[in-house]
């Protein structure tokens, strides 16, 4: 890598905060390239153990193989946060990648879900998921390596289930229902209430058992850990430890196209006007930018599904020249890609963009064949729904203990993956220790209930 790259981050911070932006302090880094692509795939630098991590770093390595992929960066926002450059990148890359890690932070520092994230968990999350790893190991140590992984296999397998509306920290529900309102009070109720009766022979009201849970529950981590009748601490501390990064992550997924146009919007405008910077790093350095923000991949020539740099790119400038930076910096903090998407994607948009070429396929792109903006925004926005996971809820624990969980098809508009249900459902009963049931809907959409029993299990 260039040496001097880092020369220019002085002059690049200082033309940001002359636009307006306003960041917390990051501390760059550059690595290896198979650290790169340790720290995508992982999420974080150092995280929990764990087998799945491992097929997808085989993933991403065939991408890079392939020319798919390449990565020139990782960000994590927080308090400082951190990027990670590939030490690979020549001049010009890491020169647009300062100015795009730029973007990132501004945004996530001033956006309203990264804020609230990070108010509920923590503006740390590098050293809490490498305390998480440190936790990890010494169940490992404790309990052995066989028993932890069962428990990561339930944990990981539920990542996407959490509920940002309830918060990170959560009470458990009221174990009663609340006593029935006083009736209202009359003359006849007055002097009733006055008799010197034996208050023995009044009887006291039975208290009843609300129940669990009050209505169906998505925070399927949370409830698992609260309520599992034989659960031990440590493992309680795995599915909590989970939960806490899945809070962390969820405004990186939802606001992603947001996130990648604000940043590439930012480097390509800091670059532009960035006259401290030679002419031939300058062309490189464009170079690069249109190979990022293009909707097809740069070698191959192979439609991407929805190229979030190029979609976000595009809006971005479209509303900045329409409303200017104040108005675009107010979407910036009060949107995320749901009312971004729906809100400033219009139709002569898609079609400039060819977005109406696409088609949803299980293995890739989206194409809506009749040109009908309000269904290409939700089928752009159909995988961002609770992480692109299956909307499944606890909706009743019964007297001996079985665990029932239930697929909403119809909001869905699908029906889940039978085989691969069950498999999430042997993970389940590991550490629910009682029958577990899912109701859903098969591919054909006919009603399917899916048992597994603990002791069938073993």
């Amino acid at each position: 890598m260039k040496p001097d790259w880092r020369s220019h981050l002085p002059r690049l911070e200082d033309l940001a905060r002359e636009h307006g932006l306003i960041w917390s302090p990051v501390i760059f880094e550059a690595v290896p390239d198979s650290f790169m692509t340790e720290i995508a795939v992982y999420g974080l630098p150092v995280r929990m153990p764990h087998w799945s991590f491992g097929a997808r770093y085989i993933y991403q390595l065939l991408q890079r193989h392939m020319g798919y992929s390449r990565l020139f960066e990782v960000v994590f926002p927080g308090n400082p946060g951190r990027a990670y450059l590939a030490s690979s990148n020549g001049l010009a890359d890491n020169i647009l990648v300062a100015a795009h890690v730029l973007g990132h932070a501004d945004f996530s520092k001033n956006n309203l879900l990264f804020q609230r994230s990070q108010e509920q968990g923590s503006e740390h999350i590098i050293e809490h998921a490498a305390s998480h790893a440190r936790q990890i190991e010494r169940d490992i140590e404790s309990y052995g390596f066989n028993a932890v992984e069962k428990v990561l296999d339930a944990a990981l397998s539920l990542e996407q289930y959490i509920d940002l509306d309830c918060g990170l920290r959560r009470e458990r529900y009221p174990e009663y229902l609340p006593a029935p309102a006083p009736a209202p009070d009359d003359a006849f109720r007055s002097r009733f209430a006055s008799l010197d009766a034996d208050e023995q022979a009044i009887p006291s009201a039975r208290k009843l058992r609300a129940p669990l849970p009050p209505h169906p529950e998505k925070d399927l981590l949370w409830f698992i850990a609260t309520y599992a009748p034989e659960m031990e601490s440590w493992e309680r501390d795995i599915f909590l430890a989970v939960r806490a990064e899945s809070f962390y992550f969820y405004p990186v997924y939802a606001t992603q196209t947001m996130n990648e146009g604000w940043a590439s919007y930012w480097h390509a405008r800091l670059l532009r006007e960035a006259d401290f910077i030679a002419q031939d790093t300058y062309l490189d350095a464009i170079k690069c930018h249109s190979d990022v923000v293009r909707p097809i991949a740069a070698e191959e020539q192979i439609a991407l599904a929805v190229n979030p740099y190029h979609l976000g790119f595009t809006l971005w400038e479209e509303i900045i020249k329409e409303g200017g930076i104040d108005a675009a910096r107010q979407v910036m903090r009060e949107d995320d890609d749901f009312s971004f998407l729906r809100n400033h994607l219009t139709r002569k948009m898609a079609t400039d963009m060819g977005l109406f070429r696409y088609q949803k396929q299980s293995n890739g792109p989206v194409k809506v064949l009749a040109e009908d903006i309000d269904e290409l925004r939700e089928t752009l926005l159909h995988e961002k729904y609770n992480f692109g996971a299956p909307r499944v809820s606890v909706v009743e624990i019964r007297s001996n203990g079985t665990l029932v969980l239930e697929h909403n098809s119809e909001i869905d508009k699908r029906g889940l993956d039978t085989d691969g249900a069950r498999k999430v459902l042997e993970y389940v009963i590991h550490v629910w220790r009682r029958p577990v049931l899912l109701r859903t809907v098969d591919a054909a959409s006919k009603p399917v209930e899916i048992s597994m029993d603990p002791a069938a299990a073993h």
